[in-house]
């Protein structure tokens, strides 16, 4: 046997291999989406303890093949309606707007009293 020979049946065993761990690595990688995307169905929901997702039957979800998770938030609303329990207030990911941003404004040597100036003077001067 040549060298190339070997290398291609040593490719070829490694092909082999891989492609009988492919199932797995699919199924894990499915889990993973499906625990990743009820975990955010259930904090937006407003679930007070995310332990109760154990109770969560992910038979029916639908993983498409771009990677979308189909039937988490109907998931949710359907436990929520029979474990009201597990539910707090409903949250979002923006609680509201931030306040507008303004710039410190510094107060005038005419606005302070006589020790607020001599403090800012000591400060001016240590800075030099």
């Amino acid at each position: 046997m040549s060298e190339d020979e070997n290398d291609t049946e040593a490719l070829r065993a490694r092909a082999d291999e891989l492609e009988k761990k492919l199932p797995h690595v699919l199924v894990s990688h499915r889990a993973q989406l499906l625990n990743a995307e009820l975990r955010a169905e259930a904090i937006r929901a407003g679930m007070i303890d995310l332990d109760g997702l154990k109770l969560v039957d992910t038979g029916e979800m639908v993983v498409a093949d771009d990677g979308r998770v189909d039937g988490a938030a109907e998931m949710m609303k359907g436990l929520r309606a029979r474990k009201p329990w597990l539910f707090g207030e409903r949250h979002s990911s923006s609680p509201g707007t931030p306040p507008p941003v303004r710039p410190a404004e510094r107060k005038l040597a005419t606005q302070m009293s006589y020790e607020e100036w001599r403090s800012a003077r000591a400060d001016l001067l240590k800075q030099r």
